[in-house]
């Protein structure tokens, strides 16, 4: 006799859990989806799970020092050019100005 819905995702729940299963939920924007949709692509990986499973299973792989670059958070560098630090310069010296106007 066929098991009904509930039987099976009874069953599929008592197999994950028995296998020590965890479901791992994580949102991103859009360009992080990219770039993973760009990565599956590149190695013809169908689905999502089995794209990031491979990424953390591959990084580790590589060990400590291996995966410091993968795995580094990354950061947006600053670049102040002259034109803006002088204008940044120009306004806190008037702002200075301002306050030492006004204190006296």
């Amino acid at each position: 006799m066929a098991k009904t819905s509930t039987e099976r995702s009874a069953a599929s729940t008592a197999k994950r859990k028995a296998l020590g299963e965890e479901e791992l939920r994580n949102y991103v924007r859009s360009g992080t989806r990219a770039k993973l949709a760009e990565l599956m692509a590149w190695h013809d990986i169908k689905l999502i799970s089995e794209a990031i499973q491979n990424l953390i299973i591959n990084a580790h792989a590589l060990g400590p020092e291996g995966s410091a670059s993968a795995i580094a958070v990354p950061r947006h560098e600053i670049v102040v050019t002259e034109d803006v630090a002088r204008a940044l310069y120009s306004h806190g010296a008037r702002q200075a100005a301002d306050l030492d106007r006004a204190e006296q």
